[in-house]
């Protein structure tokens, strides 16, 4: 008989633990935890990288990068990564890769904004875009690329007037408008876009200065079930086959291309074996230097509520789907729309817990308290922070299960907000004409009247809506609270969405109206379980938030004395959390062990077609024609994807990644699943960046777009002679130039 190890019975005990941290819903949170073989979590110990690896420009750490790659970058070598890199609009990453402006992002970062250059019947969702020559490239409205120009530490000038307000003056007033004075001076004597980013929670503040370009086109964008590939099944996972770029190009003010010295240089050949790589963009904020009893704060809550409603939404149209096979489409566009959150929110509450992880936190805290308690000035300034925010996250907890509870969240079933719209026309009907909105006076109120009620109310989708809000109040306030009482009669799952389907009448279109033609006091007054509950909720509702939002205006007080006593303890040699400004990660290749094997460091094209045919080709696995057949030439074996051990987070998408030598050799795109942790706390050994090889997209780009002139101007580094045809032809040959 084998014995039972540890490992084992650990399992065994944090599933326990999340079965009763989700009690009363009826599918608990399924969460994998791995952690090393010990039985006392109260030895472990935090390790160098627990806070990251996402470095600013300003504080690049070059020893570091020396000692670990024997190579130090320059101060040319920083300006010249820092200026050939881009934020793409307010959401994404991108670089420049030719001296005239052509740009590399991913393609996630562009499609959902396709329509806002798409011509009528084009459908280049469905067969993708490209401009054969320079005149055809096709200027997207309301799209802008950002490249930090300068930047400049402003942290005594703020500390200094946070220092000289008065006892009673608000400091987070006195930091937002000396901030505010700050930009506009920035902006007064350069033109540029200024922000002024505030580094460890208030330690320390950067003054960066943006160049935008505003007139930005598209180039060559692929289809979205290619950019897409391998759907919510393969998002946050690896191996990978995703060739989710596109190429858009930046013109200057006289309408033409961008003339730039600062780009990266296309290295055709793809990454390297055990070189040294950088990933440079800007990654989104994580709760790295959040305190325990925060941490503590989200599990309980945050993210276990988030987790709930984000899985049961992916959950509940994976259920639908063989029940109704005709509405696949629609049922795996909202899968893929919604998996990401949902992996997101599920992974990172799976990682809060996790007890070795949070172990880990722990010894980090308890390192840096008594860094803090050691030093008789430090400790007088910053000592009590730790026990204050615990008190405040007590008094949150008080109020965040009938807060949770009430607030009826994108989850919801619809007849919430036919609902909360029945409510506002009563409201809106109870005051005299002038006073009400546009919406509601005289001339629209028929057409808002109309709109009450869904054209089309999917009854099956909100059946399981409903059944899920009502497993959502019961896991937050328990079956006996008399909110729950009230509305579902203490019940979960298909017996309460029974009740209240057969109980209210917002079901169907003619009761609407009838409720509305009985007057404002009818609606007021209904016993419909919808309406009650939103009436019931508001005042409370309000008064909880009103509450919530005292506690954490002074937790921000006391989060940005811990970014100080952080800056003072540690320096720049742990970096900052994320702020969607400029970072550069440092990494290589690397393998990881997962779902019992061991993943290969970059995957080939052979890869995709087996999951083409192994699949059947069914979607999300599907390839279109001239993936199935690419032109004569194409090489499979060529490298497609690959992973490296960098720090990346949301934002980060279109980051380019580079060798020393400042080459292109990829794209980041994602991350394994086991990145999600890195909300939490950075973990090198199994946390990987998921990117586009260099060397594949130049297969696609040749081989399967039929991208000729772009595929030279990457080689050329360069638009080649023969393919800048001027922009400013006469109309019969220049029909749309820079349409």
């Amino acid at each position: 008989m084998k014995t039972v190890s540890f490992r084992f019975l650990s399992l065994v005990l944090t599933a326990l633990i999340t079965i009763w941290s989700c009690a009363g819903s009826e599918k608990t949170v399924e969460h994998s935890i791995h952690y090393p073989l010990h039985s006392n979590f109260d030895t472990v110990q935090s390790k160098k990288f627990d806070t990251g690896k996402m470095w600013t420009f300003e504080h690049a750490p070059l020893d570091y990068f020396e000692e670990t790659y024997s190579f130090r970058p320059t101060d040319e070598w920083l300006e010249h990564v820092r200026l050939s890199t881009l934020k793409f609009a307010n959401w994404c990453s991108a670089s420049f890769v030719s001296e005239d402006g052509l740009i590399l992002t991913n393609h996630h970062c562009v499609d959902f904004i396709t329509s806002r250059f798409e011509k009528e019947g084009e459908g280049i969702n469905a067969f993708g875009f490209y401009a054969d020559s320079l005149h055809k490239e096709r200027r997207v409205p309301n799209l802008f690329v950002d490249q930090v120009v300068h930047i400049e530490d402003v942290t005594e000038e703020i500390l200094r007037a946070l220092n000289a307000a008065g006892i009673n003056d608000d400091k987070q007033l006195v930091k937002a408008k000396i901030i505010s004075e700050i930009e506009n001076r920035l902006k007064e004597e350069t033109g540029l876009t200024p922000r002024v980013v505030s580094l460890y929670n208030g330690g320390k503040f950067s003054l960066y200065g943006y160049k935008r370009y505003n007139d930005v086109r598209a180039v060559l964008v692929l289809e979205t079930d290619m950019g897409l590939w391998g759907g919510h099944p393969d998002n946050f996972t690896y191996p990978r086959y995703n060739p989710d770029f596109a190429l858009m190009r930046a013109y200057d003010e006289n309408g033409e291309p961008l003339k730039t010295k600062n780009f990266f240089a296309f290295n055709h050949d793809g990454p390297a074996e055990g070189e040294p790589l950088f990933v440079v963009g800007n990654p989104g904020s994580t709760f790295r230097l959040k305190t325990v009893a925060q941490l503590e704060y989200f599990r309980d809550f945050v993210y276990r509520n988030r987790a709930f409603e984000t899985e049961g939404i992916v959950r509940l149209y994976e259920e639908l789907l063989p029940l109704y096979p005709e509405r696949a489409d629609e049922f795996n566009s909202i899968i893929v729309a919604r998996g990401n959150s949902a992996k997101v929110f599920g992974e990172t509450y799976r990682a809060l817990v996790d007890p070795y992880l949070m172990a880990r936190k722990r010894d980090f805290e308890k390192k840096f308290k008594d860094a803090v308690a050691s030093n008789p000035e430090l400790n007088n300034k910053y000592g009590h922070i730790w026990d204050g925010i615990k008190n405040l996250n007590d008094e949150l907890r008080k109020l965040s299960p009938e807060r949770f509870a009430l607030r009826v969240g994108q989850a919801a079933p619809v007849y919430f907000r036919i609902a909360r719209n029945l409510i506002k026309l009563a409201k809106e009907l109870e005051l005299p004409e002038e006073q009400r909105t546009a919406d509601y006076k005289a001339e629209k109120i028929d057409s808002t009247i109309n709109s009450l009620f869904p054209d089309n109310l999917d009854a099956p989708v909100e059946k399981m809506k409903t059944k899920l809000f009502c497993n959502y109040l019961v896991m937050n306030i328990s079956s006996n609270h008399k909110v729950v009482k009230n509305f579902s009669n203490g019940l979960t799952g298909d017996a309460a969405a029974n009740y209240l389907l057969n109980k209210t009448t917002l079901n169907d279109k003619e009761n609407v109206l009838n409720l509305v033609k009985a007057g404002s006091q009818a609606i007021l007054n209904s016993k419909d379980p919808f309406i009650k509950f939103l009436l019931t909720a508001e005042d409370r509702l309000a008064s909880l938030d009103k509450m919530a939002k005292e506690i954490s205006d002074s937790e921000k007080v006391l989060e940005d004395e811990l970014g100080r006593a952080y800056y003072e303890v540690y320096g720049t040699s742990i970096p900052p959390d994320a702020t969607f400004t400029l970072r550069i990660s440092d990494g290589i290749m690397k393998s990881y062990n997962y779902n019992g094997t061991v993943a290969p460091t970059t995957t080939t094209f052979y890869g995709m077609y087996d999951r083409y045919y192994s699949n059947q080709g069914n979607f999300p696995w599907s390839l279109t024609p001239r993936w199935v057949t690419p032109a004569e030439g194409f090489d499979p074996s060529t490298s497609y994807n690959f992973i490296s051990t960098h720090d990346i987070t949301g934002g980060s998408s279109g980051s380019p990644v580079i060798n020393s030598n400042a080459e292109f050799i990829g794209i980041a795109f994602d991350g394994n699943i086991e990145s999600i942790k890195g909300n939490i706390i950075f973990l090198p050994e199994e946390n990987r960046m998921v990117s586009v090889s260099s060397s594949g997209m130049m297969q696609i780009i040749d081989y399967i777009a039929g991208a000729k002139r772009i595929a030279e101007e990457l080689r050329q580094r360069k638009i080649p002679d023969e393919f800048r045809t001027p922009l400013h032809l006469p109309e019969t040959l220049n029909e749309n130039p820079g349409e």
